[in-house]
């Protein structure tokens, strides 16, 4: 009786090393969201204007002018517009009105024209935004001797 029961014992150890473990399996889903974004890098934030020869006109578009630029980073489905200029100053003689015009322009991946004008980058890529500012004079005025400055704000969103 020993002996069967020895037998059988072994028999289901034998049974239970026998067989294989069973396999599981799991899944992982990724997901992820690129939202639209524009980034700015101002790499002249120097702009020079200079006076034309009536001195009616003070622009970076004047012979020795000097546009400001940015490269733009998106990702597509974004505007870029140029706000009115900020922080203007001039000289204290000049007391008569001007009238500031900024413009921009877009080359690289995207194209767009010069404009005042909001406008859609719609794919992704990197653009040079080349800003200009003009203050321009009517009638008999002219500008006055001095230091003038403005900051032009390119906005992408």
């Amino acid at each position: 009786m020993k002996y069967c029961i020895l037998t059988a014992g072994l028999a289901v150890a034998a049974c239970s090393i026998a067989q294989p473990a069973l396999a599981a399996t799991g899944n992982v889903t990724f997901n992820g969201t690129v939202a639209a974004i524009c980034t700015l890098v101002v790499t002249n934030g120097s702009g020079t204007m200079t006076v034309s020869p009536d001195l009616q006109s003070l622009s970076s578009h004047n012979a020795g002018g000097v546009a400001g630029t940015i490269t733009a980073t998106t990702t597509g489905n974004v505007a870029i517009s140029i706000g009115a200029p900020t922080a203007i100053t001039v000289p204290p003689a000049d007391v008569t009105p001007i009238t500031w015009a900024p413009t921009y322009s877009v080359a690289g991946a995207h194209t767009v024209a010069e404009t005042g004008a909001s406008s859609n980058l719609s794919t992704p890529g990197v653009d040079t935004v080349t800003v200009h500012l003009t203050g321009t004079k009517t009638g008999s005025d002219i500008f006055a001797a001095g230091n003038y400055s403005a900051t032009v704000t390119v906005t992408c969103q």
